[in-house]
C-alpha cells in the first residue's frame, strides 16, 4: 500500500474514530461544531439584498427603534406595528449598532439563534444520552437545508425556536434523575420561556406548559413540579415579559385588543391574515425542508415510540411530544407560513441522532433503511436532472406545453428562473454527490458512510447550492438597487411614494415612504392619528405627482402602465429590476 492509500486510510479511521468515540472533551466537540457550521451560517451572509417582505420588514423596525430611541412602541414606515412582540427587534438594534446598518447586521441575530440552536441540541443529546447521540443530533441538525436557509434569512421565527428549544431542553435535563445543577436548568426553563413570549407572544408560553403538562400526565411524574419550584420561577417569568407589555399598553391603548384579539384568537381561529393552508400542508414542507434526515424521521420515530417503555424512555416520550404538538398545533392553525415549524427540528434532529448512534453499534444497519434509500436514491436523480434542465425550462416550453406536463402560460414558462445553467449544473453536482456516498454506504454495508455522506453532502449544498439560489431569488424579491438608487436621486424635500408597501425600501432609504393604495399590514397602524398624508389613493397621488414637489415612485410595470396616461409627459424611468420600476416626475 503507498504513502497516499496510507494517507487515505489514516483520515477515514480518524473520522471514524471521531464520530463512534463515547469519551470525548465536549469542549472540543462544541469548538469542531462551531468552526465547521459557523462557516455554513454565516458565510457570505450579508452578499444578498434584503427579500422581500419579512427581512425588509424586520430589519426596518429595528432601525426607526434606533432613529426613534423608542424601544417600547414599534414602528413600520413610521405607524405603530404590534404583529410581535419586540426581542428579535431589540437583538436586531443592537447588532445594527455593532455592525452598522447592513443586510449582515439584519440577519445576525437570526443565524446566531440557529447556530446556537445546533450547539444546544449538542449539550441536550450529550446530556440526555451520551456524547455520540449529542454530536450526531447536532450534525443533523446543522446538515437540515430548510433549518440551515431560515436561519440565514431575517426572521422572528428563529430566535423563537432557539428559546422554545432551550427553554424545553433545560426542563428535560433537569427533570433527569442523575442531574446536579437542577435548579440552574429549571431557572434557565423559565428564563427562556419568557424571551419566547417576547419573540412571538403566547406561543411562548403555551408550547412550553403544554408540552410539560402533556409529558408528566402520560409517564405520571407529577412529583417534579414540586423541583421545578414554580412559585420564584413564575415571578421569574412575569419579571421579564411583564415590563414590556404594561409599558406598551401604557402608552397604546389599543395594543392589548390588537395584540391579543386579533394577533392571537383571530389569526389562530380564522382566515383574517389570509394564509390558510390544508391541515396536511406542513407534512411535504417538513419532507422537504429537513431533506435528506426527513426521509429517516418516521422509523426514528417508530424506533423512540418502541423504546418509550426502555431505560430513558420518558426522554423520548418528551421529545415526542414535543414534536407533535408544535406539529399538530399549527397543522390545526388557520394561518401557516413554512417557518412556523422551525421548533419541531430540534425534537426531531434528537430523535434521529439517536437512532443513527444505536445503529452504529450494530453490525449490518444499513439494510433497515432499505425503502428510505431507495427513496433518497430516486429523489436525488430526480433532484440531479432538475437542477440540470430548470434553467432551460423557457426554453423547452413548446415541448413541455405540447406533452401536456404544463400549461399554456405557467409562470414556470414566464417568470425568470431562481437558477442559472451555471448555477444548476453546481447543485446537479452536488446532488449526484451525495447519491454516490448513499449507494457507496450501501454496497459497504457502513451506517457511518451513510451518516457522514449525508453529513458532508448537505453540507456542501447549504455552503455552494444555498447561496446560489439565493442570489436568483434576490433578483426577484429584493428591491435593493432601486431603493439605493431612490436615496440618490431623491432631494431632502422630495417625496417618496410606493404603490403598496414595499417592506425595505424605507430601511434603504432610511425616510418614510407615502403608501399609495393597498396598506396591507400598515391597516391599524395607519388607523392611529392623522395619517391621510402617508396613505392615500391613487387620484390623491396623481395630484402629487402633477404638484410642484419631485416624486420619487416604486411601483409594479402594470400599474405604470395603467397610470401612464396621467403621468405623461413628466415621467422619467430611473431603474428597472424584474417586474417592477422606479419613477420620477423630473427627468
Amino acid at each position: 500500500m503507498d504513502h497516499t492509500s496510507n494517507s487515505s486510510l489514516f483520515r477515514t479511521m480518524n473520522i471514524r474514530s471521531y464520530l463512534l468515540e463515547r469519551e470525548y472533551p465536549a469542549l472540543r466537540d462544541l469548538w469542531v461544531l462551531t468552526a465547521v457550521f459557523g462557516s455554513a451560517f454565516f458565510l457570505l451572509l450579508g452578499r444578498v439584498g434584503l427579500i422581500e417582505p419579512d427581512e425588509g420588514r424586520y430589519s426596518e423596525i429595528p432601525r426607526e427603534m434606533l432613529e426613534r430611541n423608542d424601544f417600547i412602541t414599534p414602528t413600520l414606515n413610521y405607524v405603530a406595528y404590534f404583529e410581535k412582540p419586540p426581542l428579535h427587534y431589540w437583538l436586531t438594534a443592537l447588532s445594527f449598532k455593532l455592525f452598522g446598518l447592513n443586510e449582515f447586521a439584519a440577519r445576525f441575530a437570526g443565524t446566531l439563534a440557529g447556530l446556537l440552536c445546533v450547539l444546544l441540541v449538542y449539550h441536550t443529546g450529550c446530556k440526555l444520552f451520551g456524547r455520540r447521540e449529542g454530536l450526531f443530533s447536532a450534525l443533523i441538525l446543522g446538515t437540515s437545508t430548510g433549518f440551515l436557509a431560515q436561519s440565514r434569512i431575517n426572521l422572528t421565527d428563529m430566535t423563537l425556536t432557539f428559546c422554545l428549544t432551550a427553554a424545553l431542553c433545560c426542563f428535560i435535563i433537569a427533570s433527569t434523575d442523575h442531574e446536579q445543577h437542577k435548579r440552574r436548568y429549571y431557572l434557565l426553563f423559565y428564563m427562556f420561556s419568557a424571551l419566547a413570549v417576547l419573540t412571538k407572544g403566547l406561543i411562548g408560553m403555551v408550547f412550553p406548559a403544554g408540552i410539560i403538562v402533556i409529558y408528566l400526565a402520560t409517564t405520571h411524574r407529577w412529583h417534579l413540579l414540586k423541583g421545578m419550584r414554580p412559585a420564584g420561577g413564575i415571578a421569574l417569568f412575569l419579571a421579564i415579559t411583564v415590563p414590556w407589555f404594561v409599558l406598551a399598553a401604557l402608552r397604546n391603548p389599543e395594543f392589548a385588543r390588537f395584540f391579543f384579539i386579533h394577533e392571537h384568537l383571530q389569526r389562530f381561529l380564522t382566515k383574517v391574515h389570509g394564509r390558510y393552508q390544508p391541515f396536511w400542508f406542513f407534512i411535504p414542507i417538513l419532507m422537504l425542508t429537513m431533506f435528506p434526515w426527513s426521509l429517516y424521521g418516521v422509523r426514528a420515530i417508530a424506533r423512540a415510540w418502541q423504546a418509550r417503555q426502555q431505560r430513558n424512555g420518558e426522554r423520548l416520550l418528551f421529545l415526542l411530544i414535543w414534536a407533535a404538538l408544535i406539529f399538530l398545533f399549527f397543522s390545526a392553525s388557520n394561518s401557516k407560513l413554512i417557518p412556523y415549524i422551525l421548533p419541531v427540528f430540534p425534537p426531531l434532529a434528537l430523535l434521529m441522532g439517536k437512532m443513527f448512534s444505536d445503529l452504529a453499534d450494530h453490525r449490518d444497519p444499513v439494510h433497515e433503511f432499505g425503502p428510505e434509500n431507495i427513496l433518497l436514491g430516486v429523489l436525488l436523480i430526480l433532484m440531479t436532472a432538475l437542477a440540470i434542465v430548470y434553467p432551460h425550462v423557457r426554453d423547452l416550453g413548446p415541448a413541455l406545453t405540447g406533452s401536456g406536463l404544463v400549461r399554456s402560460g405557467s409562470s414556470l414558462l414566464t417568470k425568470q428562473p431562481i437558477l442559472s445553467p451555471t448555477g444548476g449544473a453546481a447543485v446537479a453536482c452536488l446532488t449526484f454527490l451525495m447519491g454516490c456516498m448513499a449507494w457507496l454506504a450501501v454496497h459497504k454495508r457502513n451506517i457511518l458512510i451513510l451518516f457522514a455522506g449525508l453529513c458532508l453532502g448537505s453540507f456542501l449544498l447549504e455552503t455552494i447550492g444555498l447561496q446560489v439560489f439565493l442570489e436568483g431569488i434576490e433578483f426577484k424579491k429584493s428591491s435593493k438597487e432601486l431603493a439605493l438608487t431612490a436615496k440618490q436621486t431623491a432631494a431632502p424635500d422630495s417625496c417618496l411614494v410606493s404603490f403598496g408597501y414595499e417592506q425595505s425600501l424605507p430601511f434603504y432609504t432610511e425616510r418614510r415612504v407615502v403608501v399609495v393604495g393597498d396598506r396591507g399590514e400598515l391597516e391599524f397602524g395607519s388607523r392611529q392619528g392623522d395619517q391621510a398624508a402617508w396613505f392615500i389613493e391613487e387620484p390623491d397621488f396623481i395630484r402629487l405627482w402633477q404638484g410642484g414637489r419631485q416624486v420619487v415612485v416604486l411601483l409594479k410595470k402594470a400599474d405604470y402602465e395603467r397610470i401612464s396616461p396621467w403621468l405623461a409627459p413628466t415621467a422619467s424611468i430611473l431603474g428597472q429590476k424584474g417586474k417592477k420600476l422606479l419613477i420620477s416626475n423630473r427627468k
